[in-house]
């Protein structure tokens, strides 16, 4: 949400279901298995190997929660900077040719000026109605930014 004096059409794009998955399942899955290895009794299933195992389970699957809670794509006056959930990208305005939300995509596919496509996943398709107007917001500020101005 755009705080009193910042320009509303650079808010930053994140998912909305992915946010409620992953806590969801970081409820269950890191809160569970570090519930399981602190929780449990000594000598009711679990030896020091096992709870090592459930700790580093939820270390991993924390980590992994993490960098899927942070994917987000961040406009500004000179461009867009993607953080997917492996990969950080920036591009300029002027680098995108085209944003696409087409019935098979889970997450708007940019085309880009070099003949590439990037992936940004801060916006999907399963975001229903609230996706379809974050592309259409991302796609006004490819038009409005990206694009050279009419020489007439």
């Amino acid at each position: 949400m755009a705080t009193t004096g910042e320009d509303p059409r650079f808010r930053v794009f994140r998912p909305w279901w992915t946010q409620v998955a992953v806590v969801v399942t970081g409820t269950v899955a890191v809160g569970g298995s570090l519930a399981i290895a602190v929780l449990v009794p000594d000598g009711v299933l679990l030896d020091a190997g096992t709870r090592g195992a459930f700790v580093v389970f939820a270390l991993g699957a924390l980590w992994l929660l993490w960098r899927l809670g942070g994917v987000h794509a961040r406009p500004d006056r000179d461009g867009l900077t993607v953080r997917n959930v492996v990969r950080t990208r920036r591009v300029e305005w002027p680098e995108i040719v085209e944003v696409r939300l087409e019935r098979d995509d889970s997450w708007v596919i940019l085309d880009l000026a070099d003949g590439g496509t990037l992936a940004v996943m801060a916006i999907q398709r399963a975001d229903g109605e609230r996706g379809m107007a974050q592309a259409r917001r991302l796609r006004g500020l490819v038009r409005e930014l990206g694009e050279a101005p009419d020489p007439s």
